[in-house]
């Protein structure tokens, strides 16, 4: 199937709307994306023209899509671009929507802590296991043998 992926660089322009469909849930919001460009007779970064996408979130992408991001944070959106033309009202309309496979936080702008959506903690920190002693025994020693035995390692001795 011949689809158009796209990876687009920006920043949320509208806070996620999330619904609860038959299908399962949806988020969308708008994402601007500005081009940036340097202008040598005012040796500086200039603003060139701003694009603004639907993006469309579905599944536990939406869920986490609206549990994430607020408006004006910078964000890298990667999906299918689908581009559509409606006529509203006698007028032309044409819409450029991202149906978003990932959704991210651009860590150039910023730092972000990545948690993992649904799960919760099965075991305490003083009910975890021990660590284990990573440290080799010298050969033949008492603490060999017993961590050979702990470990249910059998050995072989070749001659």
């Amino acid at each position: 199937m011949n689809e158009t992926m796209v990876c687009a660089v920006g920043r949320v322009a509208t806070q996620p709307v999330y619904r609860e469909v038959a299908s399962g849930p949806s988020a969308r919001f708008r994402l601007a994306v500005t081009a940036r460009y340097w202008d040598r007779e005012k040796n500086t970064w200039t603003d060139g023209h701003t694009n603004f996408f639907t993006v469309w979130a579905n599944r536990q992408l939406a869920t986490n899509t609206a549990a994430s991001l607020t408006v004006g944070e910078p964000v890298i959106v990667q999906g299918r671009l689908k581009v559509r033309t409606d006529v509203r009202e006698g007028q032309s309309w044409t819409s450029a929507d991202i149906d978003a496979v990932a959704i991210g936080h651009d860590l150039a702008w910023g730092t972000a802590a990545f948690r993992r959506a649904g799960k919760t903690e099965t075991t305490a920190p003083s009910q975890a296991q021990p660590e284990p002693n990573w440290e080799t025994p010298q050969a033949g020693s008492e603490e060999e043998a017993a961590a050979r035995a702990q470990s249910g390692l059998v050995t072989a001795v070749l001659t």
